[in-house]
């Protein structure tokens, strides 16, 4: 049976994700949100045929996985009757000629550890989605698999005969695979796969080096900020909140979506986790995406997701050919929520782009005119924080005034005000602080439910929304107001179940939820700490650590009754919360006997 215990590879242009048996299920190029030409994730079949990269161990019986520590080199060992071997997987990515390298390339080498194992190579791409199989051609040394549009070479030093024709052969000798461009390779293999493997080690070790950890589960930390790394795309600057396309929510709930696009709301929470870390290069890219998406709107309408290459139309399509993961379709890609109407966008926005007014270790320098179409996104916030929306839970059959949309929307202009007064334009902080103070009382006066002693999901409701935790972590109401503490201690018995915790309790355009949504779970905890009710804050984060796979991810969601991890692999949202969760509970190291 299919699960979401799968390692990643990539190299912020691309990513894979590999089973535990060492086949790629899931690829997709030349990005993120292209074609997946590797997709078995998604074939609804316990042994796929197609879509999948395998080196299949004759007579297996055991795997483990694991990463080389502080690296996205991900290393698969196989154990079985005949032997055991290393699949040691990489996506390069190292600096080279002064500048990044990171090729859609996938390297892959297989060393015999006992024995001598007998394997068999599978290589099966498919293009258009799954709907076409390549032609393949032979060298005296590669493989191509040629499609409608573009054409993938396999490279290697193994026999091409056994691997055309996936022939079970003895491993008596370490091998290399280049899957990737039809390219010739400019030396042989095996020096350019050990190459290509070495370099790309060397600078994810760098790249952690220069973190800034908490003292406490740094490696858990390691792990999200690599994750998150790995699911920023470079060339634009833009973040995706997933890698994957349709897992399911929960089990046959049709709650299937492509997250393969950048959300602006998620984008801002990476952001700022990854500045946390003293990480900021991650900001400065997407303070680019941002400023060439906010001057397309020119002052009107910003849609809530767009394509990585800053596409806006993602029209929504349903894939009839894939089963879907373990044959829980529909398979879709795009996503409709384009369309929507989500307000708190502005203030993520303004949110994700206002530490880089203030931070010296930025070389780019923000300007009068950024500050401007900053400002033009604020009149939009300001006019829209009292009007429904489709929130964002992206709810597609209703609107309501949501308190998450409108807390944003506050947010926007009370980072504005900040902002101006950096730039020393003083009627500007008095204009934006003026409006985020009308927005912030009619917040107050608005969500505030007497009869659920809590804020509420939308003004004038009564059902409560885990998304009103945000209150506290965007400053806009102190932790230990006694309304905020009557609202943390509503939703724990309303929505929490142990460590986990829902987004909302009412009913939506597919029923009631019954997976908790992991980021919840850590604005939860988030809040306790800030109450003061620290301990409980530590037993809920370490019970959350449990719930990550094996190799330290996590999904969307979590089903609280059996632990299973449901939702888009590798969720953006929930790597966030690891790193916020260790960064507010890590004691010093000082404090430590």
């Amino acid at each position: 049976m299919s699960t979401l215990n799968l390692g990643v590879i990539g190299n912020c242009s691309f990513s894979a994700l590999i089973d535990p048996k060492g086949r790629i299920v899931w690829c997709c190029l030349p990005r993120f949100d292209g074609d997946p030409v590797f997709n078995a994730l998604l074939a609804g079949q316990e042994d796929p045929q197609e879509g999948l990269f395998s080196i299949e161990l004759e007579g297996l019986a055991e795997t483990e996985q694991h990463y080389d520590p502080n690296t996205a080199v991900l290393i698969t060992r196989l154990h079985g009757s005949t032997g055991s071997l290393e699949i040691i997987d990489t996506a390069p990515r190292f600096f080279w000629r002064d500048r990044i390298f990171r090729p859609q390339t996938i390297v892959r080498r297989v060393r015999p550890i006992s024995g001598t194992p007998r394997i068999s190579v599978r290589v099966r791409p498919t293009f258009a989605y799954g709907t076409v199989r390549p032609q393949i051609t032979r060298g005296s040394n590669h493989v191509r698999y040629v499609g409608p549009e573009t054409t993938l070479r396999l490279t290697t030093d193994a026999p091409i005969d056994y691997v055309m024709d996936e022939t079970f052969f003895n491993l008596s000798a370490p091998l290399d695979f280049i899957f990737g461009p039809d390219e010739t390779l400019s030396g042989d293999v095996g020096s350019v796969a050990r190459d290509f493997e070495e370099r790309t080690a060397d600078y994810w070790r760098s790249w952690v080096s220069n973190l800034a950890l908490p003292f406490e589960w740094q490696e858990a930390v390691i792990r999200a900020a690599i994750t998150l790394k790995l699911c920023t795309y470079e060339p634009t600057g833009a973040i995706v909140a997933a890698i994957t396309t349709s897992i399911p929510e929960a089990p046959d709930s049709g709650r299937n979506w492509d997250y393969r696009y950048c959300w602006l709301r998620d984008a801002f929470f990476v952001v700022r986790a990854l500045n946390s870390l003293g990480t900021v290069q991650t900001m400065e890219n997407y303070f680019r995406y941002l400023m060439d998406i906010v001057a397309d709107a020119d002052g009107g309408h910003l849609q809530p997701v767009f394509g990585v290459g800053r596409e806006r139309d993602l029209v929504e399509n349903i894939l009839d050919n894939f089963a879907g993961y373990r044959g829980m379709g529909p398979v879709r890609s795009g996503n409709q929520a384009y369309e929507h109407y989500q307000h708190d966008v502005y203030g993520n926005v303004i949110l994700g782009a206002a530490q880089i007014f203030f931070d010296r270790r930025i070389q780019m320098k923000p300007t009068i005119a950024h500050f401007r179409l900053l400002e033009a996104a604020g009149e939009q916030a300001y006019k829209l924080y009292n009007t429904p929306d489709a929130g964002m839970w992206e709810l597609r059959s209703r609107s309501r005034v949501h308190t998450s949309s409108s807390l944003m929307c506050w947010a926007a202009c009370d980072r504005l005000a900040h902002i101006s007064a950096r730039m020393g334009e003083e009627a500007r902080v008095r204009y934006w602080r003026e409006r985020a103070d009308e927005i912030r009382e009619r917040i107050l006066a608005e969500s505030w439910s007497e009869k659920r002693k809590a804020f509420v999901e939308s003004f004038g409701g009564e059902t409560l929304d885990a998304s009103v935790l945000l209150m506290t972590e965007i400053g806009f109401i102190d932790a230990r107001d006694p309304r905020f503490i009557s609202t943390v201690d509503q939703l724990e018995k309303g929505l929490a179940t142990g460590p986990h915790m829902m987004r909302y309790e009412a009913a939506d355009d597919f029923g009631k939820p019954e997976v908790s949504f992991n980021i919840c779970a850590f604005w939860r905890l988030d809040a306790l700490a800030r109450i003061g009710r620290t301990e409980e804050a530590r037993e809920i984060f370490e019970a959350l650590l449990k719930a990550r796979n094996s190799l330290g991810m996590l999904s969307e969601d979590t089903h609280p009754v059996t632990g299973e991890m449901w939702g888009n692999y590798p969720q953006t949202y929930s790597m966030v919360g690891i790193i916020n969760a260790a960064r507010r509970l890590s004691k010093p190291w000082e404090t430590v006997v």
